[in-house]
């Protein structure tokens, strides 16, 4: 799904919410939840749109109607200290669409 298909199912009222998935590296990637699905944004390209902050997130979406929005946080600190992979929920924080600025 790209943007214009995000805004144009957002206005239509078929989009659940929103979520900005934090990765590595500081990138940040949206997933829009639609009828029990996760579908990625992407570019003009067709690849993953990458996303440098949730203020570039709220940017990019500026035009969009309210929706319900999370910020996305897997937690890995286990992982990089050798512990096994725990089976733990990823931080999942509800937040502002609006820009903070």
């Amino acid at each position: 799904m790209n943007l214009h298909d995000l805004l144009a199912h957002a206005h239509a009222g078929h989009i659940d919410e929103l979520n900005l998935i934090s990765l590595e590296g500081g990138i940040y990637v949206l997933e829009v939840r639609m009828d029990g699905q996760s579908l990625p944004v992407k570019n003009e390209q067709g690849k993953t749109l990458h996303l440098r902050s949730v203020e570039h997130a709220r940017d990019v979406l500026q035009d969009m109607p309210r929706l319900p929005f999370h910020l996305v946080h897997a937690e890995v600190h286990d992982e990089m200290c050798g512990m096994p992979p725990a089976a733990s929920e990823p931080l999942r924080v509800p937040i502002s669409m609006n820009n903070a600025w």
